[in-house]
């Protein structure tokens, strides 16, 4: 009990320690599992590991085969959430270089780290290939934490980002029909029943996740399973189709829950975001409790096994040479520059899919006695614990010595996705400027893409945001939601994130007055609080633009529209084309060639010169009227 109780806790304080540090979680989680596992019996008096896996007669937590099993479905229900976010019109968007990067790139690798483990360690071709196919993953669990940090142009970002997310499921797939390949023809020889054997692998896995998946899918659709069972019924699914899948096909568990999750992932299922959400928090507690255990598992005498110069030399191979080449075939006549291309050969940390598998993988293989299966699990253990050390200790510094930092961060976020914050960021982005809108109603996400903006559909509330590392050019923040409060939280939450230039809201209705309008530095506007600029948006739906060669005509103007209810000043446009918010006029540079850019009605810029002047003489007459 105590030992059960001590993984959970140190998975937890893992997970919290990665997210206080901005680290891979999976980092501080293998890492404790070696201190308490293999390390621990260099510390104990009686040579004994501190947290024992399997049961020894004595000590430890699973008996028998029972830490397999465990392991066998806290794979299977990772796997199946990884192939969740395998979208088929995802993959089409990203385009070339990443659609390379996840099929040319990873072939280079399988084939290559294949070779080399063959040569270097003398390993058997067929288990130097279960290798190679287990480090071809990267994964956004441990790409997120190191780029998150890291200014990039959006591009590089988004390349990385999206090569971690597409490549999770898909390394998964070609590791499982690698590893049942080697299951067959251990039994078979490669004759052609061991082929036969494989396809009836790949037959059944493929029928079982597609099947159940559209069952599961039906009946989520028709509603037949009430809305506080989704999940647990979605996860027992997954586990019955895990379990029969391998009654009819041995093996073919994995791929029936990577092909099920797929599966569902690219239907039209409404609860799909919550599910994920259910399946994300699970994997978590899994992972956090899995790696310890299987770090835990590692004996000394394997960390021994790879203790040698051949374990530097093929990490040197899959680090400089093959992620590298991989990545500049990927890229080859991209728009990528040469420097970006470097930073992501450098960024290719391996993550949890790779060791929770290899761990998994290895274990059977060793059981059923195959020559070199002792090595799997030591060596993809060292190929993830070497990539993420050196990529989160040097990403930062590597991308300052190769020049991919953003000089300014000068993207826009807009929290709220109504009418009016579609038509501000439909003009930022005409005048160049990477806009982002985020709002967690579907349809307003829906209309602003329609517009070509890019948009995000996310909670505020959540850490969704902070997550994402294609944000990290944005420099300033404007809330402009109808709801005061919200306003208020994303201000205070993502200004130092997501506002180091400015971060601005909406005035709310009791702000509507001459002493909050001069001394407020973060209103967006100093007339208008939402339901006005509704207003506005309703009956002139347009951004006009009126030229002002002086700082006299721009505060003549700018008076002129303040005292207008059907028009609001947004912007500054310089001759160059650069855009400043109106916060504080007076200290505003006006050169010539520049623009107010402003909302609302078109105004004649006579008619405020006209206008300005009859202000002028009627203050003369209160004056001197004489």
């Amino acid at each position: 009990m105590l030992e059960l109780a001590g993984i959970i806790v140190l998975g937890i304080l893992a997970q919290w320690v990665a997210w206080k540090f901005k680290l891979p979680a999976i980092l501080p989680l293998i890492l404790i599992g070696l201190f308490v596992g293999p390390i621990s019996t260099l510390l104990s008096e009686d040579g004994t590991q501190w947290i024992q896996p399997i049961y020894n007669g004595e000590k430890g937590l699973f008996p028998g085969e029972n830490l397999f099993y465990f392991v066998s479905l806290a794979i299977g229900i990772i796997l199946f959430e990884g192939g969740l976010t395998l979208r088929k019109s995802e993959v089409k968007k990203v385009g070339g270089v990443i659609g390379k990067l996840i099929s040319l790139g990873s072939t280079v690798t399988f084939i290559g780290a294949g070779v080399a483990a063959h040569y270097v360690f003398g390993l058997d071709w067929r288990i130097s290939f279960l290798f190679s196919a287990l480090i071809i993953v990267t994964g956004p669990t441990v790409i997120t934490p190191i780029l998150r940090n890291i200014p990039l142009k959006k591009d590089v970002s988004a390349v990385l980002k999206w090569e971690g997310i597409l490549i999770d499921p898909i390394g998964a797939l070609v590791a499982v029909l690698v590893f049942e390949f080697i299951s067959v023809e251990g039994d078979a020889g490669y004759t052609k029943q061991a082929l036969i054997e494989f396809g009836k692998i790949v037959v059944i896995g493929f029928s079982f996740g597609i099947a159940v998946g559209y069952a599961l899918y039906f009946a989520i659709k028709k509603k037949l399973v009430p809305h506080y069972l989704l999940n647990v019924v979605s996860l027992s699914v997954v586990l019955m189709v895990f379990v029969l899948s391998d009654q009819f096909a041995h093996e073919s568990g994995l791929l029936a829950v990577v092909v099920m999750g797929m599966f569902l992932g690219n239907s039209d299922l409404p609860s799909l975001k919550e599910l994920l959400y259910f399946k994300e928090s699970l994997s978590v507690l899994l992972i956090s409790i899995l790696f310890i255990l299987l770090a835990a598992n590692i004996s000394i005498e394997d960390l021994l096994l790879i203790y040698n110069w051949k374990t530097a030399t093929l990490l040197a191979i899959i680090i400089f040479v093959l992620r590298p080449l991989a990545v500049f075939l990927s890229t080859a006549w991209s728009s990528l520059k040469i420097n970006e291309k470097l930073f992501i050969s450098w960024v290719g940390p391996r993550g949890i899919v790779a060791a929770g598998i290899a761990s998994l993988f290895g274990t059977k293989l060793v059981k059923e006695g195959v020559p070199g299966a002792e090595y799997i699990t030591p060596l993809v253990f060292a190929v993830v614990l070497t990539t993420v050390l050196l990529n989160a200790t040097t990403a930062r510094f590597f991308a300052s010595v190769v020049g991919v930092f953003l000089k300014t961060s000068e993207g826009i976020l807009i929290v709220g996705s109504s009418k009016m914050s579609r038509l501000i960021g439909t003009y930022l982005q005409k005048n160049n400027r990477h806009v982002v809108l985020v709002d967690n109603n579907r349809i307003n996400i829906e209309r602003a893409k329609e517009l070509g903006l890019e948009a995000i559909n996310a909670n505020i509330y959540s850490d969704d945001l902070t997550d994402n590392i294609e944000l990290n050019d944005i420099g300033y923040l404007l809330a402009m939601t109808g709801n005061d409060e919200i306003n208020k939280y994303a201000i205070n939450r993502f200004g130092s994130v997501f506002g180091e230039n400015g971060a601005f809201r909406l005035m709310n209705t009791d702000e509507i007055t001459v002493k909050s309008k001069m001394e407020s530095k973060e209103l967006f506007s100093r007339t208008h609080d939402y339901v006005k600029f509704t207003e506005v948006v309703r009956d002139y739906p347009s951004i006009q633009e009126i030229p002002v060669n002086s700082e006299e005509s721009f505060l003549k103007l700018l008076g002129f529209i303040e005292n207008e209810e059907e028009a609001v000043a947004l912007f500054l446009k310089d001759s160059n084309n650069q855009l400043r918010l109106i916060v504080s006029p007076t200290e505003m540079e006006v050169t010539e060639g520049s623009h107010l850019a402003y909302l609302g009605k078109p105004i004649d810029f006579e008619d405020v010169v006209n206008a300005t002047k009859d202000e002028d003489e009627e203050r003369v007459k209160k004056i001197n009227p004489k």
